[in-house]
């Protein structure tokens, strides 16, 4: 089989909301897109607050196509700014809210579908909701679906977010586990971006732990397509600390009949690790097949140039680099 040269699975859009589609759901703090003069730049509002300043690649199909030029990125897959998932509204509200956002994102893709392909949002709140837009999503075309790591105090063990997990993998709708609202409250991690560079990756390590610990994944269907983002976080490094707690604490091993390590296999990570000596233990641990290109991009701590982590690693054989760059992403997501 051949495939693209290069794809680019972890990106990030936000539709260009007004200030009145956004307060359709909430009054107060309703998200929409403000552009700056000129059309280049602009800031994701809540309300009347900033939240996040953007460049229009964020928003104009058009942009991106041709950053992916520049960049030689064949296909991005592009998934909702986290802000945008909405776990804690009203149930109703936030399905038609995904609803609406997903359909935007399908706008989004339409100007080039061979190359621009996107992940759905669900209101992960309701099960059933959330299963009826996860599947009406794939039938309109998205090839996946991405969830937060948690919902509210469920982490990805309850038997909640368990039971999405296998209607995705009996419909065989792909899905990314991105992490959000992160540990720390308040009043902890103020400065030097730590909720991104502490907890973020640690709410993603925990999700996985959460789920090899717990024994849920001997309660998924091995069908199910799984990848978490930014590397998995810290696990790979973590996992020899597991592993030998599970041999040694009974508390550790009562839910999971297996050594930690043994489950690797039944999910993915990307590669937005930033350091060769990092990708390298990545991919000793999770196997190259389940490492795939992510940049995370547009974003200021997403790969500046998308894909030179894997190009570059001298430990890695031109086959490994091929798989990881393109091949293990065709397959995930069946391009």
């Amino acid at each position: 089989m051949t495939y693209p040269k290069k794809i680019d699975m972890h990106a990030h859009h936000f539709p260009l909301l007004t200030k009145e589609e956004g307060a359709a759901l909430d009054r107060d703090n309703g998200l929409w897109l403000r552009v700056d003069a000129g059309g280049d730049t602009g800031q994701i509002m809540t309300g009347d607050k900033p939240f996040r300043p953007v460049y229009k690649v964020l928003w104009d199909a058009q942009a991106r196509l041709a950053e992916m030029d520049e960049q030689g990125v064949d296909i991005q897959i592009s998934c909702a700014t986290p802000i945008m998932f909405r776990y804690s509204d009203a149930a109703r509200a936030a399905a038609d809210w995904a609803e609406r956002m997903n359909d935007h994102a399908l706008q989004f893709a339409n100007a080039n579908p061979a190359r621009l392909k996107v992940l759905a949002q669900v209101p992960l709140q309701d099960l059933d909701l959330a299963c009826a837009e996860a599947s009406r999503a794939k039938a309109k075309g998205h090839v996946g679906v991405q969830i937060g790591n948690h919902l509210g105090d469920l982490d990805m063990d309850s038997a909640h977010l368990v039971d999405f997990l296998v209607h995705c993998a009996n419909e065989g709708i792909p899905v990314l586990v991105h992490p959000w609202d992160m540990m720390g409250g308040p009043n902890r991690m103020k400065k030097w971006m730590l909720p991104w560079l502490v907890a973020m990756p640690a709410e993603t390590q925990l999700s996985i732990l959460s789920l090899i610990l717990s024994g849920a994944f001997e309660r998924i269907p091995k069908s199910l397509k799984l990848c978490f983002a930014h590397g998995g976080g810290a696990f790979a490094f973590l996992l020899g600390r597991v592993d030998n707690a599970w041999k040694h604490r009974d508390i550790v091993r009562q839910d999971c009949p297996n050594p930690p390590s043994s489950y690797v296999d039944r999910f993915s990570v990307d590669s937005a690790v930033f350091d060769p000596g990092s990708l390298n233990l990545l991919t000793k641990i999770m196997g190259v097949d389940h490492v795939m290109l992510g940049s995370d991009y547009p974003f200021p701590l997403g790969e500046p140039r998308i894909g030179s982590l894997i190009a570059g690693a001298d430990f890695l054989s031109p086959q490994d680099k091929a798989r990881m760059l393109a091949g293990n992403a065709a397959d995930f997501f069946g391009l």
